[in-house]
């Protein structure tokens, strides 16, 4: 290893010790940027980036957990935490398709809107479905 006797700040260091600092730091983060988010916007606000981060930081602690500890306990325990974030990017980009864009403007508009918050015109009746 790179450091003397494969220790930094009393911490032995190793492959999967690195892996398990990532999904430390990879959690971490999400947080900073949703707060971060939810400051800019002046509302809660999770962005995409959150669940991305959740989905890394949860499988690097799986690997950490299966490869590493062989901890049956830890394992159990993120084993299936990355199915909700996986589903929350679906049900994003279902939300995200669903934005009906007026052919008069061009301006989007959001899902089931009757009319165009630009303009004023009638959105089609299947961008409403």
């Amino acid at each position: 290893m790179f450091f003397p006797g494969g220790r930094l700040f009393g911490i032995e260091w190793n492959t999967w010790k690195i892996v398990g600092w990532m999904a430390n730091a990879a959690f971490a983060t999400r947080f900073i940027i949703q707060w971060r988010a939810t400051e800019l916007r002046k509302q809660v606000v999770v962005p995409v980036v959150f669940w991305w981060l959740s989905i890394v930081g949860s499988l690097f602690l799986l690997s950490y957990a299966v490869f590493y500890r062989r901890d049956s306990v830890f394992i159990f325990a993120n084993a299936f935490n990355w199915i909700p974030y996986i589903r929350n990017l679906v049900i994003h980009r279902r939300h995200v398709k669903a934005h009906v864009e007026c052919r008069i403007c061009q301006k989007v508009n959001p899902p089931g809107a009757r009319f165009c918050m630009e303009c004023g015109k009638g959105l089609p009746l299947a961008a409403r479905d």
